[in-house]
């Protein structure tokens, strides 16, 4: 069996409950990712397994170097099939369904069927069945939604924050921001406040260093951590109490992914959402998907509304770039005057005969020679 999975900590997910599934078989599971030393990863696939969980570009190189050989696949799984085409694997993914069997049974999961999923069961999938556990962005009912209409970056901070102090339930919460780097700047503001008790996760971090974050967040020893949409999809961590988007996703269903971290194994949870002005378009589009409209609480009197914007929130003045004609010179011409008449030399051939006749006005001869 072949498991293809977006990311890394997927693939570790998935390899410890294949582990446990087949505890009490003779199954042998073995995971593949980037990032690390392949050598290793070869040598366990070389040695033999049962089941090979991977992500597509770690896959591909596997099969290209002949260390792993792909006509006794008999089960293929996608998962987080839309995912995997947003992170760019499209072409991987094309290479590995060209080298497997034809025969063969084909699992895929995705949260959204969007026209490039669709065109991609066209091809490689024979007249499959689909099974839809529920529309795309219907919200979980055991889900409570709320919302904060807030300025600034600053002012989603000192929120946060003061939501974490005055909610005791708040034990496990995961906070969604837009993009890296405004997921470093919120760890630097809000690290000080809560030490210890939060951690950042992204793609820029090494993966060292995501593992034993996810694993302090489900230990408990963290209370929280800042993600960007990498963890929205398939990492699974228990009882998350509460999701706050500190910023509006631009991808719609995002949303979805992500207020879906909590409230799962029939346990309630809630989400907050935090939303500018400039957000707001954003947030319509999500409530027209979802066809529900997320309460907005007031805004509390004890949070300081901040004046200071990030690099990213200052207007962006355009100067208009005139483009200034320049006068049209006249041709130039060559680099030196020429001379006067006067001046002007020939080259011309004068004979002896007629340098005399222009002197002395007559035929001059050179005289008879000496005997």
């Amino acid at each position: 069996m072949l498991i293809l999975v977006p990311t890394r900590e997927l693939v570790i997910q998935v390899v410890s409950i294949a582990k446990d599934l087949c505890k009490y078989r003779s199954l042998q599971t073995v995971g593949v990712y980037g990032g690390v030393n392949m050598k290793p990863q070869a040598a366990a696939v070389e040695n033999g397994c049962d089941i090979i969980v991977a992500t597509p570009g770690r896959l591909l190189d596997l099969i290209l170097n002949g260390n792993l050989k792909t006509k006794s696949i008999k089960k293929l799984v996608i998962d987080e099939m839309d995912e995997m085409l947003t992170l760019g694997f499209r072409p991987q993914i094309n290479q590995v369904l060209d080298l497997l069997p034809e025969k063969r049974q084909s699992l895929l999961f995705s949260a959204t069927i969007s026209p490039e999923v669709s065109t991609l069961l066209d091809l490689y999938f024979n007249g499959p069945v689909r099974v839809e556990a529920a529309p795309a962005g219907t919200p979980l009912e055991n889900i409570e939604q709320k919302g904060y209409k807030v300025t600034n970056f600053h002012t989603k901070v000192n929120l946060l924050e003061w939501l974490l102090q005055e909610q005791e339930s708040m034990s496990k919460v995961l906070v969604f921001a837009a993009t890296k780097s405004i997921a470093d700047q919120l760890f630097q503001e809000i690290e000080p406040r809560f030490p210890e008790q939060v951690g950042v996760l992204h793609s820029n971090k090494d993966q060292n260093y995501r593992l034993n974050t996810v694993n302090r967040f489900k230990d408990g020893q963290y209370r929280f951590i800042i993600a960007t949409d990498l963890v929205a999809r398939g990492i699974d961590i228990a009882s998350v109490s509460h999701v706050v988007n500190f910023d509006v996703p631009e991808v719609k269903e995002n949303y979805i992914h992500r207020i879906g971290r909590t409230g799962r194994a029939d346990k309630n949870g809630q989400s907050i959402i935090f939303v500018t002005e400039k957000e707001e378009a954003l947030l319509q589009d999500i409530e027209e998907f979802m066809q529900y409209s997320i309460p907005f609480a007031d805004f509390p009197e004890e949070v300081k509304i901040s004046q200071q914007l990030i690099p990213e929130e200052e207007p962006k003045v355009f100067v208009r770039e005139v483009q200034i004609k320049l006068p049209k010179l006249d041709e130039a011409g060559p680099a030196f005057h020429p001379k006067k008449a006067k001046n002007a030399k020939t080259n011309i051939k004068i004979s002896h005969k007629e340098k005399m006749m222009k002197k002395y006005g007559k035929k001059k001869t050179r005289g008879a020679k000496k005997k």
